[in-house]
């Protein structure tokens, strides 16, 4: 198609690419590709390399190749043993050697090649089991004009793989990457010709298309490394944006008072950590400023970060403001509850925590909301019901967030909205997170790290048992719940799957339910079950002995009589995900148990796994998960919000120096970037589409 007829806008649809469909649109749209130019800075993960054509002769057995040859019989059948669909063909090469060729479950092949086409295939060669032609089996395959001079276009040499969901193909997405390709030299270069400079970068143009094109490995890795520097700089252009609207609107400032910390203290039942008492004293200097706090708290599971949050607002409650804790879930919500209560009503008469949830009673809800809005209410706890219009709150100054990352911006600053001022603003995580990946996630808010364990803490014994020995797995499991306590039994998936092995939750609930633990009262959780507050509710009350769950119990349950975690596919999660699930036990004073059961019995899986029964710290275990898995394995891609290049570029921290320190250089001069519209568009774009901004 000539360029004269694609769409004069990068922002036109995908549909306007010839042979891009609706179908394929909504598909693309699952990658986060809806336009025109987001379908050019999406560049491929990796390449396959298949070289120049070759004749077949020459081929060697586990190697990747290129041939072209004319088909000489091609058909579709169906295999006797296992009933798959398969079109098989053989092709000879211009000097008449055969190739074989075989693919499964694309029946619609034999249509569209025929016998004396001419065609090039890339894929790896295999012998032939008991001997005769070569083969490929599911290979790429180009049609080609029946000359010799015509060399194939999009099969062979390097072959681009991009990220795909059901229903696309990498070939696809490379034919209209191939036609939206002139297009790129309008795409408006978000880094200043200074930095490029200075950073060694080529023109974003330039980067598009050797990165969708290269010539040599190198021309790619040029490419991955100035989107993955751009994409960091837009990020650290955002945080300077947002820091500077965040300080342009000041906060009432709260005194430090030396009588709220020693009252404080003194109606604790234990001592303060080192950690918990230097992120206490963090947030307190940044409470005490005309600047608005922003300010987050990464701490393991179990480090305390709730009585530092109750510390601050005690602090609040001293100058006479108000405090809203906001949690992603009711039951996490109620725990909060009952965490501040006892932290602060008996040492500070006159501050009552209240609750607000969507499942309270009417007449509850709205004695709560009278109350934060009349200020007899010192510390409202609640989930999403504290952003609802209705709610008021005389005087906020402090506003808490428990799971920073569950909630997008939107609703953060809706949450910020309640206070006449801006109010100071204090976020939590419990999955620890490596200073770098922080820097690039959380780069408008300073970071306190509670990297110290409070003493007394029994350590769980994590232990990996092999596939044959599920039998001592359960018996544990019976033993403790014998014993009067509980039990977790975690699986991978929700419902079974045909293509993946690993037990599913309602077919395990099941068959635990009938086969192993008929004895015991057992329950399922999954995120897509309507009544999962109910059923934790349940559990959290002992009314449930064992919980058979999905990923949703990963943060924010607190079950103390709960001291068995069983992992079903264990070898499925990722090494900080894993160390979440072993979390929510060993929160009493009894011995727990965390057993990991692999479906892969490979030593490089159950390698994986020793890991976490030999090391019990959060944050050297997420580092070993960013240097085995990659950072967006890590934080998982809905979370994170980056692409692969600039994710993986955060393994050496290098880039990211680079990326913070010449945004720092054009903010001193230019605080507003007025004088880069290009970048501040994109910094504006990236806030929106990033839940972690």
């Amino acid at each position: 198609m000539p360029v004269l007829a694609l769409p004069r806008s990068l922002e036109a649809p995908v549909t306007v690419l010839p042979r891009l469909y609706a179908a394929e649109a909504k598909r693309l749209a699952r990658l986060g590709i809806e336009t025109v130019r987001d379908l050019l800075l999406t560049l491929p993960y990796d390449w396959e390399t298949y070289g120049a054509p070759a004749q077949v002769a020459g081929l060697d057995d586990g190697k990747q190749a290129t041939v072209v040859g004319t088909v000489t019989s091609i058909s579709a059948k169906q295999s006797l043993r296992r009933r798959i669909k398969l079109t098989e063909a053989t092709i000879r090469d211009d000097e008449g050697a055969p190739l074989r060729l075989v693919w499964f479950n694309q029946p619609y092949i034999a249509k569209n090649l025929h016998k004396g086409d001419r065609i090039a295939v890339a894929g790896t060669v295999k012998s032939a089991r008991y001997g005769g032609a070569l083969q490929m089996q599911n290979p790429h395959y180009e049609r080609l004009e029946d000359r010799e001079d015509v060399k194939p276009v999009r099969v062979g040499g390097l072959m681009p793989k991009y990220h795909l969901v059901e229903g696309l193909s990498s070939r696809k997405i490379a034919r209209w990457v191939e036609t939206a390709l002139p297009l790129a030299d309008r795409i408006e270069d978000v880094i200043p010709a200074q930095v490029r400079e200075r950073n060694h970068l080529i023109e974003v143009a330039e980067a598009i298309r050797r990165g969708h094109k290269p010539e040599a490995d190198q021309d790619f890795a040029d490419a991955r490394r100035r989107m993955a520097f751009a994409e960091l700089f837009e990020l650290q252009a955002a945080f300077a944006l947002m820091r500077a609207s965040i300080a342009a609107e000041p906060a009432t400032p709260i005194p430090y008072r030396q009588e709220v910390i020693d009252a404080f203290k003194a109606g604790l039942a234990f001592e303060l950590t080192t950690a918990q008492r230097r992120a206490t004293w963090e947030v307190f200097k940044d409470m005490a400023q005309t600047v608005p706090m922003n300010r987050l708290l990464n701490g393991d599971v179990g480090s305390g970060k709730t009585a530092v949050a109750a510390a601050a607002a005690a602090m609040a409650h001293a100058s006479g403001m108000q405090s809203v804790v906001m949690a992603p879930t009711e039951i996490l919500a109620r725990q909060h509850l009952h965490r501040f209560r006892a932290y602060l009503e008996a040492s500070f008469p006159g501050l009552t925590v209240e609750l607000l949830v969507s499942g309270q009673p009417a007449p509850e809800r709205r004695r709560v909301r009278a109350a934060a809005a009349s200020g007899h209410c010192a510390l409202v706890v609640g989930t999403h019901a504290l952003i609802e219009e209705d709610v008021e709150l005389a005087n906020l100054g402090l506003a808490i967030v428990d799971e920073q990352h569950r909630f997008g911006t939107r609703q953060r600053e809706l949450l910020r909205a309640k206070g006449r001022g801006r109010p100071h603003f204090l976020a939590m995580t419990a999955t620890p997170i490596p200073r770098t990946l922080a820097l690039a996630l959380y780069g408008e808010m300073s970071v306190s790290v509670l990297d110290e364990m409070p003493p007394g803490r029994t350590p769980v014994t994590t232990e990996v048992v092999d596939p044959d020995q599920r039998s001592r797995a359960y018996e544990i499991v019976r033993r403790e719940v014998a014993a009067g306590r509980q039990a977790f039994v975690i699986c991978p998936l929700i419902e079974e799957s045909e293509t993946l092995a690993a037990r599913s939750a309602t077919a395990e609930a099941e068959r635990l339910r009938k086969e192993v633990f008929p004895e015991f009262r057992l329950d399922l959780v999954h995120g897509r079950l309507k009544e999962k507050d109910d059923v934790m509710r349940r559990f959290v009350a002992g009314e449930i002995q064992v919980l058979v769950a999905t990923a949703v119990v990963e943060v924010g349950v607190d079950v103390p009589n709960a001291t068995v975690m069983m992992i079903e596919g264990a070898d499925r999660f990722g090494l900080a995900q894993l160390h979440q699930f072993r979390g929510r036990v060993g929160r009493g004073s009894a011995q727990s148990y965390c057993l990991l059961l692999a479906e892969d019995p490979s030593d490089a899986a159950l390698e994986r796994l020793e890991l976490v029964a030999r090391i019990h710290d959060g944050f050297r275990l997420a580092r070993e998960d960013m240097e085995r898995r990659g950072i967006g394995e890590l934080m998982g891609p809905r979370q994170h919000g980056l692409t692969d290049a600039a994710m993986e570029s955060l393994r050496t921290p290098a880039l990211l120096d680079e990326a913070r320190a010449e945004v720092q250089r054009l903010v001193a001069d230019d605080p507003t970037l007025d004088g880069f519209p290009a970048l501040k568009a994109a910094a504006a774009r990236r806030l929106e589409q990033t839940s972690l901004s």
